[in-house]
C-alpha cells in the first residue's frame, strides 16, 4: 500500500491522536483556553475534499445505493447538511477531483480492478440472495459525484474541482484562502503539516440536525509515537512508496530494514511471487531509518544507501525518489505571500478586509488538541514558515527540506477564488465567465497567455507520469495509420523498451533483491512487478487534437473550476482522454451490454461538437470546391477512454473516434457555449437531441414530455435503440415510467420504511445502466452549452432505485396493469402513455439475430421547423435528405420493378387484394440512373 496505508496506521496504532470534536462547538470557540471566544461574525471555515467524502455526503452506507441511488434521500441530508451548518456558524467548501492525473494512473487501475470484482461479488450476493449487499462491498453508484455537485450548487455551498493535481490543489486552496482545517482521509494529506486536520470518513449529522461531529487528527501526537521529526515527512513519505516511486521499487529495501531475523522474513522468499511487507511493519522500520539519517539535505546519499541493491534502472529510481521528496516538501511547507491571492471576504467589523492565508490560533480560537486533550502552548507556523514554530510539542530545530522544483508554482497556475452567490434557478451556462472584458480585472479573469500554442493541438502527459512523454505525435500522420481495428494500433516506444523496463505484468522476470544491512549474503528472487506511474507500454500514441479557439478554453477552464461543469469537457479539450469508472455489471450476463460500450456513440457524437468537426470539415470542402481541389481526407480525432469492463482490462486505453452529425451541421463550440440569440439556443437543444438520438417531434413537446423528464426519456430512448439484444421490455419501460410520475418519489422518508422482499438482479443492472446513461446525457448538456437547465438534469426530479423496484417487481413478476402500476391514478396512467409514446416515435424494432459489438452511428430525421414547440423556436432546416428515420424509404406492399439505366434488372410481386372487392394497386416502378434522374 505505500503511503497510502499511513492513513489506516493512524486510525490502529495511534489511538491517542484520533480525537472526536463537534463542530459547532469548534465553531463557537468555547474550547479555547483562556476563555477568550472569537466574534460570532467569524464563521469556522472547512475544506472538504469530497473525494474521500463522497459516501458521508450522500447519506452513508445504507443499504438501497444497490439499486441505483435514491437521490431525494440524498438531497434531503444535504439540506439538513447545509441548515446546521448555518445554525452553527460553519461554512463549508467542497472540492471535487476534475483532474485526470495521469501520474495517478497506476492507483486508479488498482482501484478499478478492485472495484470490478466487488461489482460482481454484488451482483452474485442479490442473485443468491436477493438482499442488498453489505456496507463493506458498498460501490458508488453511477453519477454520484456529479449529483451531490449539483446538490451542493443548489444549496449555495461552494465548489470547486481541481485541474492537473488534485492533492496539491486542495493543500494550496487551503492555505491559500485562510481556511482552518480540512476535512479529507488521506495519507498524503497527513504528511502535508496541515494545522487541523479531520475525518471525513467520521463526519456524521445526528438525526436531529443539530450535531456535527468527526474525528481530528492530531500529528503531532502521531510524530511522538513515530519519535520522528515533522520535517522529515517528505522523506518519510518518499520512503514508504507513493505515486512517483512505487511501493514495488523499494521491496528491496523495506525487506532489508526488516533482516533475516525478523519473524516476517521468511515470506519474501514466497516463490514466483512479489511479497511486500505488512504496511505497519514497514511504516516503523521506515520511521526508524528516517529517524537516524544524519543529513537529510543529502539527498544522493540518502539515494545510494537506499539502492545500493538495485540491479536495473537505478538512475530512474534515483531521480524518482527525488522527485518524490520534492513533492511532498512543496505540500508541506506553507505558501508564500501572494497578496493577489487573498480572499477579500467581510472581517469582524463588517468591511471587506484582506484575510490572509495563515492566521495565529489566538485570532482563529480553534483548540490546539481535541476536547479531552491537553492544550498544546506552541503556535502554528508563521507564513514565512520559520523553524522552531509549529503545532508539534516539541521544537523543529532542523531545517525543512528544499528542493527546486521546475515550472511555476501551484498558487500561480491555479488561481481559484470565491465562487459567486447566484440563485439556483440561473442556468450555468449563463454564469460570470472570464470572456467578458468588463471582467478583466476580476479575480476570475484567466489570461490568454495561460494557453500556450502548443495547448490547441496537442496535449501532454504529466511530467511526473511519465518522464515528460508526449500523449500525441508532432504532425499530422506521423505515426499513425488508421486500420480496421481502432485498438490495433502500435504502442509508444520502441518493442525493445518493455523488455529494459524492470519487470512485467507476469511473474516470470524478476530481479536479484540483496538483503543488505547485515543480510549481504542471502538474496532471493523477487520479481517486481508494474512500476511506471504511466508505463509505455500501456499509453498508446494518437494522432494530434483539432486547435480550439482560446476563448473556448479560457471558458471551459473557468467553469471546470468552478463546479460548473461536467469534467470530461476540459479533459477531451486539453488531455485527449477520459477515464471511465466501474459500474455495477454482471459479466456473465449477454443480455445486456457493458454501460462504456452502450453509451460510446453518444461520446463519440459529443467529440465531435467538442472539437466542432462538422463545420470545421464544411469549411474545408467548400473552401476545396472553390479551388477546383479534390476534398482533403480529414485525420481522425481520437479519444482515449481508459475503462475497465468484461473482455477489456483498464492497463490500455481504448483509441474512440470523434463523429460529426449525418444530417446536420452543428455550429462550432463557441457559437453553442457563449451565442446569445435564440436560434443558438435552438442549436444547443438540437445538438444534446442529436447526441442523445432522440431528435423527435414529440421529444420536444412539453405536454407529452415535461422538461424536467427529458434526460429520462432521452436516456430511455437511447437504451431502446441499442441494435443488440432489446435491452428494456415493455414492462421495464413502463416502471422507469411510473416511478418518475408517482408522487412517492418525493416522499424519501415513505420510501426509507418501504421494504423489498427480494431484490430483482435484473433491475439492479438495468438501474446501472440507466444511470450511465444519465451520467453521459450529463456530458452532453454540458458541452452542448447546457440547453437543458441544471435544475431540471438531477436525477432527483425523475429516479428512485428503490421505487423503481417496487414497480419493476410489480410490472415483471405480479404481472399487473399500467392503471395499478400507478397506483390507480388514471391521469398518471395518460401520461406514462404519452411518454411512451414519445420514446417510441418512429422507431423499428426489426432486430439482428446477433448484438453488434459496436452500434453503427445512427443517421439523424429531418423535421421541419413548425415541428419544433414554441419555446424552443424555430430551428434551421439542415443540408440533406428529406424527412425520415435514416433517408430509408418503406418499400410499397403493391409489388414493383427495379429499373438501372431504364433496363429492369428485378420486380417483386405485392400482397394479396384489398378488402371490400378492391382491385389490384398500379405497379410500383424505381428508377436508377435512367433519363430522369440524369
Amino acid at each position: 500500500m505505500g503511503v497510502q496505508g499511513f492513513q489506516d496506521y493512524i486510525e490502529k496504532h495511534c489511538p491517542s491522536a484520533v480525537v472526536p470534536v463537534e463542530l459547532q462547538k469548534l465553531a463557537r470557540g468555547s474550547l479555547v483556553g483562556g476563555g477568550r471566544q472569537r466574534p460570532p461574525q467569524t464563521p469556522l471555515r472547512l475544506l472538504i475534499d469530497a473525494d474521500n467524502c463522497l459516501h458521508r455526503l450522500y447519506g452513508g452506507f445504507y443499504t438501497d445505493w444497490v439499486s441505483g441511488g435514491q437521490w431525494n434521500h440524498m438531497l434531503g441530508y444535504l439540506a439538513a447538511l447545509a441548515k446546521a451548518c448555518f445554525n452553527g456558524n460553519i461554512e463549508l467548501f467542497v472540492f471535487f477531483n476534475g483532474a485526470l492525473e495521469k501520474a495517478r494512473l497506476h492507483e486508479w487501475v488498482k482501484r478499478q480492478g478492485n472495484e470490478r470484482q466487488t461489482a460482481q461479488q454484488i451482483v452474485s450476493h442479490v442473485q443468491n440472495k436477493g438482499t442488498p449487499p453489505p456496507k463493506v462491498w458498498f460501490l458508488p453508484p453511477v453519477c454520484m459525484a456529479h449529483c451531490i455537485r449539483l446538490a451542493l450548487i443548489r444549496f449555495h455551498i461552494k465548489v470547486a474541482q481541481s485541474i492537473e493535481d488534485h492533492h496539491q490543489e486542495v493543500i494550496a486552496f487551503c492555505r491559500e484562502n485562510g481556511f482552518h482545517g480540512l476535512v479529507a482521509y488521506d495519507s498524503d494529506y497527513a504528511l502535508c503539516n496541515i494545522p487541523y486536520y479531520f475525518s471525513a470518513h467520521a463526519l456524521k449529522l445526528s438525526r436531529n440536525g443539530k450535531s456535527l461531529t468527526t474525528s481530528q487528527y492530531l500529528m503531532h501526537e502521531v510524530a511522538k509515537q513515530l519519535d520522528l521529526n515533522p520535517n522529515r515527512f517528505p522523506i518519510f513519505a518518499a520512503l514508504l512508496g507513493n505515486h512517483i516511486l512505487p511501493d514495488e521499487d523499494l521491496a528491496s529495501f523495506h525487506w532489508s530494514l526488516l533482516g533475516p531475523e525478523h519473524p516476517l522474513a521468511s515470506l519474501k522468499v514466497r516463490a514466483h511471487q512479489l511479497v511486500l511487507p505488512p504496511c505497519d511493519v514497514v511504516i516503523k522500520a521506515v520511521a526508524d531509518y528516517v529517524r537516524n539519517i544524519q543529513d537529510t539535505t543529502d539527498l544522493d546519499a540518502i539515494a545510494k544507501d537506499v539502492f545500493q541493491h538495485s540491479q536495473s534502472r537505478t538512475d530512474d529510481k534515483v531521480t524518482r525518489f527525488k522527485r518524490a521528496v520534492g513533492y511532498y516538501s512543496a505540500t508541506s511547507k506553507p505558501m508564500p505571500f501572494h497578496p493577489q491571492h487573498y480572499l477579500a471576504r467581510p472581517n469582524q467589523f463588517g468591511m471587506p478586509g484582506i484575510v490572509p492565508p495563515y492566521v495565529p490560533p489566538q485570532m482563529l480560537n480553534i483548540p490546539q488538541t481535541s476536547i479531552q486533550a491537553k492544550p498544546v502552548a506552541q503556535q502554528m507556523s508563521s507564513p514565512g514558515g520559520a523553524p522552531g514554530q509549529g503545532p508539534y510539542p516539541y521544537s523543529l530545530s532542523e531545517p525543512a527540506i528544499t528542493l527546486e522544483t521546475s515550472g511555476k508554482n501551484l498558487s500561480e497556475q491555479n488561481n481559484y477564488s470565491n465562487i459567486p452567490h447566484e440563485g439556483k434557478h440561473t442556468p450555468l451556462y449563463e454564469r460570470s465567465s472570464p470572456i467578458n472584458p468588463a471582467q478583466s480585472g476580476s479575480p476570475n479573469h484567466v489570461d490568454s497567455a495561460y494557453f500556450p500554442p502548443s495547448s490547441t493541438s496537442s496535449s501532454s502527459d504529466n511530467d511526473e507520469g511519465n518522464g515528460g512523454a508526449t500523449n500525441h505525435v508532432s504532425g499530422n500522420k506521423v505515426g499513425w495509420e488508421k486500420t480496421g481495428n481502432q485498438s490495433e494500433t502500435q504502442a509508444r516506444g520502441e518493442p525493445g523498451d518493455q523488455t529494459k523496463a524492470e519487470g512485467s505484468s507476469t511473474a516470470s522476470s524478476g530481479s536479484q533483491i540483496a538483503e543488505g544491512k547485515g543480510n549481504q549474503a542471502s538474496t532471493a528472487q523477487i520479481p517486481c512487478l508494474l512500476s511506471m506511474p504511466t508505463r509505455n507500454h500501456m499509453d498508446i500514441t494518437t494522432p494530434p487534437l483539432p486547435p480550439v479557439a482560446p476563448e473556448v478554453l479560457r471558458v471551459a477552464e473557468h467553469r471546470h473550476k468552478k463546479g460548473l461543469m461536467y469534467p470530461y469537457i476540459f479533459h477531451v479539450l486539453t488531455k485527449g482522454e477520459i477515464k471511465i469508472a466501474v459500474s455495477i455489471e454482471d459479466e456473465a450476463n449477454k443480455d445486456l451490454p457493458p454501460a462504456a460500450l452502450l453509451y460510446r456513440p453518444v461520446r463519440q457524437y459529443v467529440y465531435g461538437v467538442l472539437f466542432s468537426l462538422a463545420e470545421s470539415r464544411k469549411k474545408t470542402e467548400r473552401l476545396a470546391f472553390r479551388k477546383n481541389r479534390l476534398p482533403p481526407e480529414f485525420s481522425p480525432v481520437i479519444i482515449k477512454e481508459w475503462a475497465a469492463y468484461k473482455g477489456k482490462s483498464p492497463q490500455t486505453p481504448e483509441l474512440v473516434e470523434a463523429l460529426a452529425f449525418r444530417e446536420w451541421t452543428c455550429p462550432n463550440l463557441k457559437k453553442l457555449w457563449l451565442g446569445k440569440a435564440v436560434e443558438d439556443k435552438n442549436r444547443r437543444m438540437r445538438a444534446f437531441l442529436a447526441c442523445m438520438r432522440s431528435d423527435t417531434p414529440a421529444m420536444l413537446n412539453p405536454t407529452n414530455v415535461p422538461t424536467h423528464l427529458m434526460v429520462l426519456c432521452c436516456v430511455l430512448r437511447y437504451m431502446v435503440q441499442w441494435p443488440g439484444v432489446r435491452i428494456l421490455r415493455r414492462q421495464e419501460l413502463d416502471a422507469f415510467l411510473a416511478q418518475a410520475l408517482s408522487p412517492k418519489l418525493y416522499e424519501p422518508d415513505q420510501l426509507q420504511e418501504l421494504k423489498i422482499e427480494n431484490l430483482d438482479p435484473r433491475g439492479i443492472q438495468l438501474s446501472a445502466l440507466f444511470m450511465s446513461g444519465v451520467d453521459m446525457a450529463l456530458f452532453a448538456n454540458d458541452a452542448c452549452g447546457q440547453p437543458i437547465p441544471w435544475e431540471h438534469c438531477c436525477p432527483w426530479m425523475y429516479f428512485d432505485g428503490k421505487l423503481f423496484q417496487t414497480k419493476l417487481i410489480k410490472a415483471s413478476r405480479e404481472k399487473i396493469p399500467l392503471i395499478d402500476l400507478c397506483d390507480g391514478q388514471a391521469e398518471q396512467a395518460a401520461k406514462v402513455e404519452k411518454m411512451r409514446q414519445s420514446i417510441l416515435e418512429g422507431l423499428n424494432f426489426s432486430r439482428q439475430n446477433h448484438p453488434l459489438p459496436f452500434p453503427p452511428p445512427p443517421a439523424l430525421p429531418f423535421y421541419p421547423t413548425s415541428m419544433y414547440p414554441r419555446h424552443f423556436g424555430p430551428v434551421p432546416p439542415p443540408q440533406g435528405r428529406g424527412r425520415g428515420f435514416a433517408g430509408v424509404q418503406p418499400i410499397p406492399s403493391q409489388g414493383g420493378k427495379l429499373e438501372i439505366a431504364g433496363t429492369v434488372v428485378g420486380h417483386w410481386a405485392g400482397s394479396r387484394r384489398g378488402r371490400g372487392g378492391r382491385g389490384p394497386f398500379p405497379l410500383q416502378v424505381v428508377s436508377v440512373g435512367g433519363p430522369a434522374r440524369g
